[in-house]
C-alpha cells in the first residue's frame, strides 16, 4: 500500500471515529463497510465496524465482525475489549469474562476494560470479583486513593466527606471526570438534581466515552421531568455499554414515566435480555403489563422479582397493589419475618407493611391490617416532608390573588384552547372512574396524572428579579406572558395526546391551581372528582404511592389537607362559577349513565352509547384503580371507612365541619365525645 493510499486509509479511520464519538454509528457503519469492500481484512476497520455496531445494538453482527478482528490481530487489547462487550451483550458471559481478561492481559492499564468486566462479574454474581475490578479503575488515576475512599463514602452515605475529598482532587485536577463523578452521585444523592445534572454534563465533557455518568445524567433529567433528554443520555449509555442492563432499565423507566409505555416495554426487554433476573427491570415490566390489564404477565414479572430480591418490598406492594392477587401462606409468612427481622431498610419496611395491610384486609381481619397500615404509614412518615400549615398558608394566599375581582379585570385574558378537561381531588376519590367514563368518548382523549400545570404555575414568576413569586407575581403578570402560559400548557401535554379535540389531566393535586388554570385558559373545563371525605382520607391512608401525595401518611395531616381542599373548591365555586362540574363517586356508582350524561353536557358534546360501555375502552391506566375501571361499575368500595370506624375517631371530630354538610345520601359517622 503506497503512502499515499495509507494517508487516505488514516483520514477514513479519523472520520469513522468522530462519528462514533458524535453518535453517529449508523454512518460510521456505512462508510467503513464502503471501504473495507477493498480492505476486507483490515483490522483496525473491522474493530471500528464492531464497535459502531455495537453501538446501535446489532450484536450479533459485531460479534462475528470482532471475532474476526481478534483472530487477525491477537495481540490489540481494544479489539479483545470490544468482542467481550458484543458477548456479554449476547449473554454469553463467561466468553465475555475471558475476552476482557484477555485484553487486560495486553494492557494492563485499560481502564474501560476493567469497567467493563467489573460489569460482567456482577451479572454473573461475583460480586467480590466485580468489586476488584472496578478498584482498579480507581487505582490506574493519580488521585486513586482519594477517589476511592470518595466513592466507599458516597456509597455509605458519607455525603459531606465525599464532597470534601472529591473537591480536593478537583482543586489539583480541574477535569478529573471520576471527581465530578462523585459529586453528582453527591447532588443526586441530596435530591439536588438540577445541580447533578450541571455537574454530571460536565463529567461527559471530560470524559465522553463515561457510560456511568451517561446513565446518572439521564436520571438527574428524568428527575426535573426533561423525558426527552434523559433518553437520550440514557441511549448514550447503551451505546457506550451494551452489556450494563441497567441503562435500558433506566431508560425503561424514563419512557414510563412519560406515559410511553410501548418504548418502556422495549427497553425493559432488552434489559432482561441482558440479565433475565434484573430486578429493576423485572418491575418495570411488571408495571407495564399491569396498566395494561395484562395481569398474568404483570404477576409473572413481579414474582420473578421477588425471587432474585426476596427483600424487595416495593416488589411485594406491586403484587398487593393487584386488586384480585392473592398471597400464598408462605409469602405471608416471608413478609411477617423480615418485617419482625429489624434489618429493612425504612423504604422496604413500609413497603412490605402496606402489603401484609392489605392481605389481612382482603381477609377481613381489619383491626390487624389497619395495626400494618399504621406501621407502615408511622415509618413513612419522617421520610417525606408536609407541613400542613405551610400548604393552608399557600392556599390563603392563592385565594387572595385569585379574587372575583381580578378575573373581572382580565376577562379575555389567557390562550383560547377548549381542549383541557382536568380531573382535580382527592386521590382515591373516584378520579379514575371518571377518566375512564370520558375517555369512552371519542372527541376525548385519556392522557394520566400530569404535573404540567403545577410546574408552569409554580415556575411562572422564576425569572422575576423583584422577589415575587407564584401565585403574587400573577398580579402584574401582563396579558401576553398569561397567553403564552395557557399555550405552554397546551405544548407540554401535546406529546400525551392521540389527536382528539379534548383531553384529559386527571392530576388530583391541580386543584390549588384552578385560578391560574382559569386564567390562563378560560375555555379549559374542571370536574371535581369527590367522594365521602372519611372514605377519602382512609382510602388515601391505605395507599402506598409511588411518589408525591407526602399529605397522606399521617391522619391529623390528611384531614388538615381535606379542609383545605373544601376550602379551596368552595372558592373556585363562588369566584368562577360554572368552571368546575362536581361529581360524587357514591352517585357514579348508584347511576352511572346519568352522572357520565351530566358530564358529558357539561362539556357541550354529543352522548355516544359506548360510554356506557367504558370498561371496554382499551386504554393505559396507571394508577391504583387500573383493575376497577376495567370491570363494570360495582359498589364494594363504598362506605368502607366503616371498617375501621373505631380506629378514625380523631379524624372524624377533625372533619366535623365538613361531614355535617355531606349530601343528604351520604351517611354521617357519630361524633365521638
Amino acid at each position: 500500500m503506497s503512502s499515499s493510499e495509507l494517508a487516505q486509509l488514516r483520514s477514513v479511520f479519523e472520520r469513522i471515529v468522530v462519528m462514533i464519538q458524535e453518535g453517529r454509528p449508523a454512518e460510521a457503519e456505512i462508510i467503513a463497510r464502503q471501504v473495507l469492500m477493498n480492505n476486507p481484512n483490515e483490522p483496525n476497520l473491522l474493530r471500528l465496524l464492531g464497535v459502531s455496531l455495537l453501538r446501535q445494538g446489532k450484536l450479533e453482527d459485531a460479534e462475528k465482525t470482532l471475532s474476526l478482528c481478534v483472530r487477525l490481530t491477537p495481540h490489540l487489547a481494544a479489539a479483545h475489549e470490544q468482542h467481550g462487550a458484543a458477548l456479554a451483550g449476547l449473554g454469553r458471559t463467561e466468553e465475555a469474562e475471558q475476552a476482557l481478561r484477555k485484553a487486560l492481559q495486553l494492557d494492563p492499564k485499560l481502564t474501560s476494560a476493567y469497567n467493563k468486566l467489573s460489569n460482567i462479574l456482577a451479572m454473573q454474581g461475583k460480586a467480590r470479583e466485580s468489586q476488584t475490578a472496578l478498584s482498579r479503575v480507581f487505582e490506574l488515576n493519580p488521585h486513586a486513593a482519594e477517589l476511592k475512599t470518595a466513592m466507599n463514602d458516597l456509597h455509605y452515605g458519607r455525603l459531606d466527606d465525599a464532597r470534601v475529598k472529591a473537591r480536593a482532587v478537583l482543586r489539583q485536577d480541574p477535569d478529573s471526570a471520576n471527581a465530578l463523578y462523585i459529586l453528582g452521585g453527591v447532588a443526586m444523592a441530596q435530591e439536588a438534581f438540577n445541580d447533578a445534572e450541571a455537574l454530571l454534563r460536565r463529567t461527559t465533557e471530560v470524559a465522553p466515552d463515561f457510560a456511568f455518568a451517561w446513565g446518572q445524567l439521564a436520571l438527574a433529567l428524568s428527575k426535573q421531568r426533561k423525558h426527552d433528554e434523559g433518553a437520550r443520555a440514557a441511549q448514550k449509555a447503551i451505546s457506550l455499554d451494551a452489556t450494563n442492563p441497567e441503562w435500558p432499565n433506566i431508560l425503561g423507566n424514563i419512557h414510563l414515566l412519560a406515559g410511553d409505555e410501548e418504548t418502556a416495554l422495549t427497553a425493559f426487554k432488552r434489559a432482561v435480555q441482558i440479565k433475565s433476573d434484573h430486578t429493576g427491570a423485572r418491575v418495570g415490566l411488571g408495571h407495564i403489563y399491569k396498566t395494561l390489564g395484562q395481569q398474568e404477565l404483570a404477576i409473572e414479572n413481579y414474582r420473578m422479582a421477588t425471587k432474585s430480591r426476596p427483600d424487595l418490598g416495593e416488589v411485594f406492594f406491586s403484587l398487593s397493589n393487584l386488586k384480585t392477587f392473592k398471597f400464598d401462606e408462605d409469602e405471608l409468612h416471608h413478609m411477617r419475618t423480615i418485617v419482625d427481622s429489624g434489618k429493612l431498610e425504612p423504604e422496604s419496611e413500609v413497603n412490605f407493611c402496606f402489603s401484609l395491610a392489605k392481605a389481612y384486609e382482603d381477609a377481613e381481619n381489619y383491626a390487624e391490617a389497619f395495626s400494618y397500615y399504621q406501621r407502615g404509614n408511622n415509618t413513612k412518615r419522617p421520610l417525606v416532608k408536609h407541613d400542613p400549615a405551610e400548604f393552608q398558608n399557600m392556599a390563603d394566599v392563592i385565594m387572595k390573588t385569585f379574587t372575583k375581582e381580578f378575573f373581572a379585570e382580565r376577562e379575555g385574558w389567557g390562550h383560547d384552547d377548549p381542549s383541557p378537561i382536568l380531573i382535580s381531588g382527592l386521590p382515591r376519590s373516584g378520579s379514575t372512574l371518571v377518566e375512564q367514563i370520558l375517555s369512552s368518548h371519542s372527541a376525548i382523549d385519556g392522557t394520566a396524572e400530569l404535573g404540567d400545570l403545577q410546574e408552569i404555575a409554580l415556575t411562572s414568576g422564576s425569572n422575576r428579579t423583584d422577589g415575587l413569586f407564584y401565585p403574587v407575581s400573577m398580579l402584574d403578570t401582563p396579558a401576553e406572558i398569561v397567553e403564552d402560559l395557557g399555550k405552554a400548557y397546551i405544548s407540554a401535554t401535546a406529546r400525551h395526546r392521540q389527536g382528539a379535540p379534548y383531553f384529559t389531566d386527571k392530576m388530583p393535586n391541580n386543584f390549588p391551581h384552578l385560578g391560574f388554570l382559569h386564567l390562563v385558559l378560560p375555555n379549559a373545563k374542571v370536574i371535581d372528582a369527590r367522594r365521602h371525605p372519611l372514605d377519602s382520607c382512609v382510602g388515601c391512608f391505605k395507599q402506598l404511592f409511588a411518589q408525591g401525595q407526602t399529605f397522606t401518611y399521617d391522619l391529623f395531616d390528611l384531614g388538615e389537607y381535606y379542609k383545605t381542599y373544601v376550602q379551596l373548591m368552595n372558592h373556585w365555586d363562588e369566584v368562577i362559577p360554572g368552571k368546575v362540574l362536581r361529581v360524587q363517586y357514591e352517585d357514579n356508582v348508584a347511576d352511572q349513565e346519568k352522572q357520565a350524561r351530566r358530564m358529558i353536557d357539561f362539556l357541550g358534546l354529543d352522548w355516544e352509547e359506548q360510554i356506557t360501555r367504558f370498561y371496554e375502552t382499551d386504554r393505559a391506566v396507571k394508577t391504583a384503580s387500573s383493575e376497577q375501571v376495567r370491570q363494570p361499575i360495582y359498589n364494594k368500595s363504598l362506605n368502607t371507612w366503616k371498617r375501621y370506624e373505631s380506629h378514625i375517631e380523631d379524624l372524624i371530630i377533625q372533619l366535623e365541619d365538613v361531614l355535617a354538610d355531606l349530601p343528604a345520601n351520604l351517611e354521617r359517622p357519630a361524633i365521638p365525645e
